[in-house]
């Protein structure tokens, strides 16, 4: 529909006719009526009924009538918002975090530019790589938050920014510890294990390094949530693993002791944006924050 049509239609029939809706609009009574007419043959209908000298509205024109009504009032409405709204609005921020990437890196690597900065609103969404990344490409999201680069088998338009990189430590509640018979990393034959789901790069470099020093945990569940892996852990139902730049942060919260850290497991983290050079502030502050104080002691590219 042609809502400029529509509103010659409504000014017509509000004003009382052509020349009177002509000297309102500013337009000459052979524009208004032109339009009229594209409006009317463009649905085939006649919304005015000529009576000696003046339009008499149709039946369907007065249909017509009470959904502009309805329209234009909204419109103004919208109007009368729009002009009431505050001076001061925060820069909207819309982060999208992979399900995959521990909520204490999240909140680490975003709280920085929240408290620098209190011209900001955030809004966070959580959901798997793929999905993160086709709201990207609409720019329905600002930025990505990932435990890994895009693989080179998507095809979407993005650039990766390496944050950082943490070796894994393991982590046992103080009753746990006590069951367990000898030193890292022999205590973990046969103990209990909780571990990420199968299909992540972080299970399967924990899988390939248990393979090559030959260590057979029980594995007794398996998280895509690693919050709920976690809650379990803290519960001394199984050992469970986690960065190791957030060490302190696990064993203080959860009420366990990290029995050891294996450096050559490393789980990476990035920003994920549709900018090769970034140029918005608030998301080179994110970059510049996490690899200056979050992973600052720990290897980057």
């Amino acid at each position: 529909m042609n809502y400029k049509h529509l509103h010659y239609f409504w000014s017509v029939a509000k004003e009382g006719g052509i020349k009177q809706a002509s000297d309102q609009l500013n337009l000459t009574p052979q524009t208004i009526s032109g339009q009229l007419s594209l409006l009317e043959d463009y649905y085939g209908v006649k919304l005015f009924n000529k009576v000696g000298r003046t339009l008499e509205l149709s039946d369907i024109g007065q249909q017509v009538l009470s959904y502009a009504d309805e329209i234009f009032s909204l419109g103004n409405e919208l109007e009368q918002m729009m002009r009431s709204l505050p001076s001061y609005r925060p820069e909207l921020l819309k982060v999208g975090l992979v399900d995959l990437v521990p909520k204490s890196i999240a909140h680490q690597i975003l709280l920085p530019a929240l408290k620098s900065s209190n011209d900001i609103r955030m809004i966070c969404r959580e959901a798997d790589l793929d999905t993160l990344l086709a709201d990207l490409t609409l720019h329905r999201l600002d930025l990505v938050i990932a435990e890994r680069a895009i693989p080179e088998s998507v095809s979407t338009r993005g650039y990766s920014h390496k944050l950082g990189q943490s070796s894994v430590s393991f982590f046992a509640s103080k009753q746990l510890q006590n069951q367990l018979s000898g030193n890292f990393p022999e205590c973990l034959n046969n103990a209990p294990m909780l571990l990420p789901n199968s299909g992540n790069q972080l299970r399967s470099h924990i899988d390939q390094w248990l393979t090559k020093y030959h260590l057979q945990p029980r594995v007794i569940a398996e998280f895509d949530d690693s919050a709920l892996m976690k809650a379990f852990g803290q519960e001394g139902v199984g050992i469970f693993v986690a960065p190791s730049v957030i060490e302190q942060e696990v064993e203080q919260k959860h009420n366990v002791k990290a029995i050891g850290r294996v450096d050559e497991i490393q789980e990476s983290f990035y920003v994920i944006s549709v900018e090769k050079k970034i140029k918005n502030p608030v998301v080179a502050e994110i970059i510049q924050n996490a690899n200056r104080s979050l992973f600052s002691s720990e290897t980057k590219l």
